[in-house]
């Protein structure tokens, strides 16, 4: 277990982006201590991978009871550390142990071996089983500290491996109180490790000797994660990000969808890979919507204690935010609420926008800020092709009555939801991840405690039909025959008739 007391030096400062205080102190470390992890890892992982399911789940229940009992201390780190309001912190804290919970409950089913059927082999028996991959290094961001990484870390561990942890060099405190918890509460001595320290030990992590990596970022840097792992060909899944809609249909809720797009897009100060960044409106509605949302809006508070958002926590990212609210405006977008003559350092106010264009940055890049732009459209299929009109394909939202299924499944995403907003990160059963550069692999439900497993096909012939034996050369004389009239007696004589044609083309007949 690496603690910021094990080492002197080099170290990074953490500092409260509300106020600038620094808050602590963690060693910045080098690609030497992080191998050095990964082999403790190693060790680890051989005994973790030995246990049974029944023994993981109960070390997992112990361990999900340490991070309960300490739910307090760990929302006020990510309060000082990330800067969210402390009601967010500790709704963050919640839903990390509810999937750790998850994942420990539903590992001894989804994870046991099972049988398949074997087709015509009727005489073969067919497996599948699932085997701990070993060590997984989990790379995760400053927005979500213990709730993102822990989608993957909750599962790795349920799957049977060990995992080294590499958090955000903005918000590693809770990181090494949940690591503190895991050594006090597993049995098994350095199953879960935090390496702390900038980009470099990120880096590090993800050129060791790890059976996978699991990364929460940009694009441009899960470009170089995937480059660095590709030197030992290890296997990464890549959360990354969003620029996710929200369509209006004329049936919504309006008030509700009102609601809905200013917290969807303004929660954690817009700072969610799955907040909503652009919002298409039916015209019928739009004007009534939008004096909605603008109401809405300038109830949200910012600032610090009490405040309903708080500061943005990456210094880096307010730049990002001004250069696409001055290209709106530069562009003949008009704000309603907000703008950029409104922020004051690495505060951003409640952001509302209009008479936005997709030639506009903030219609086209990751914004990462509370900015909500929103644009009539005449139609639902205008609002679909816009909304599709992206490199990113995470999340998305739809509000409305009729139709509103068959919209969501032509949404180009891995998740969307329907009358709500980024509910898919909350119920623990539902994959999560996204496609194009939102990344791919799944982290929550079964597809990720599968994810951080390693398949194996098993096959084995419990008897003999004789004559019926394809595995050898020794084929009775008549065996064309045979399987030509299984196959058309199985599956039609088109299939036949088919085949005849694509091979007298090639003169093979």
């Amino acid at each position: 277990m690496v603690t910021a007391a094990s080492f002197t030096s080099p170290s990074v400062q953490v500092k409260n982006p509300n106020t600038g205080e620094v808050v602590g102190q963690v060693p910045d470390l080098g690609a030497a201590d992080v191998d050095q992890a990964i082999a403790r890892a190693r060790g680890a992982s051989r005994r973790w991978g030995a246990f049974d399911h029944a023994q993981r789940r109960r070390d997992l229940g112990a361990f999900r009871r340490g991070l309960a009992q300490a739910a307090e201390a760990l929302a006020t780190l990510i309060h000082l550390e990330n800067g969210k309001p402390k009601t967010d912190a500790m709704a963050e804290v919640l839903l990390a142990i509810q999937h750790l919970s998850h994942a420990a409950a539903r590992a001894p089913e989804v994870l046991s071996t099972r049988t398949v059927s074997s087709g015509l082999m009727a005489n073969f028996k067919s497996t599948v089983s699932y085997h701990p991959l070993g060590v997984i290094g989990v790379i995760g961001p400053w927005n979500y500290p213990i709730f993102t990484p822990m989608g993957s870390i909750a599962y790795a561990l349920a799957a049977g491996n060990a995992v080294v942890f590499k958090p955000s060099e903005l918000t590693p405190l809770v990181a090494l109180e949940v690591g503190r918890i895991a050594a006090e509460t597993l049995s098994v001595p350095d199953l879960l490790q935090v390496v702390t320290g900038r980009g470099a030990t990120g880096a590090a992590l993800a050129r060791g000797a790890v059976d996978k990596i699991a990364f929460t970022g940009s694009p441009a840097t899960g470009r170089r994660v995937m480059q660095a792992a590709a030197e030992r060909l290890t296997p990464v899944l890549l959360e990354l990000g969003g620029k996710d809609p929200m369509i209006v249909l004329p049936d919504a809720d309006l008030d509700k969808a009102a609601e809905a797009a200013v917290w969807g897009s303004m929660s954690n100060a817009g700072q969610a890979c799955v907040s909503i960044e652009r919002c298409y409106v039916h015209a019928s509605i739009y004007d009534r919507f939008v004096d909605k949302v603008v109401a809405e809006a300038q109830g949200v508070t910012f600032g610090y204690e009490g405040a309903h958002i708080g500061a943005i926590t990456l210094p880096a990212q307010v730049d990002i935010i001004k250069k696409h609210l001055t290209d709106a405006a530069d562009k003949g977008a008009k704000f309603l609420v907000g703008g950029p003559d409104k922020m004051q350092g690495n505060v951003v106010p409640p952001t509302v926008m209009v008479d936005v264009t997709h030639d506009m940055l903030v219609m086209k890049e990751e914004t990462f800020g509370p900015i909500l732009p929103i644009l009539k459209v005449p139609d639902s299929e205008e609002a679909l092709r816009l909304a599709n009109q992206t490199s990113y394909g995470l999340g998305a939202a739809i509000f409305g009555k009729a139709h509103v299924r068959e919209l969501a499944e032509r949404i180009v995403s891995g998740m969307t939801t329907i009358n709500t907003v980024l509910a898919f990160g909350s119920v623990p059963g539902l994959p999560f991840g996204g496609i194009g550069e939102s990344g791919f692999g799944r982290i929550h439900g079964d597809e990720g405690l599968r994810e951080f497993s390693r398949t194996k096909s098993v096959v084995e012939q419990r008897f003999a039909i004789p004559g019926m034996n394809v595995f050898t050369f020794k084929l009775p004389a008549n065996a064309y025959e045979q399987f030509k009239g299984m196959a058309e007696k199985l599956y039609g004589s088109a299939v036949l008739d088919k085949a005849s044609e694509v091979l007298k083309k090639l003169h093979l007949r």
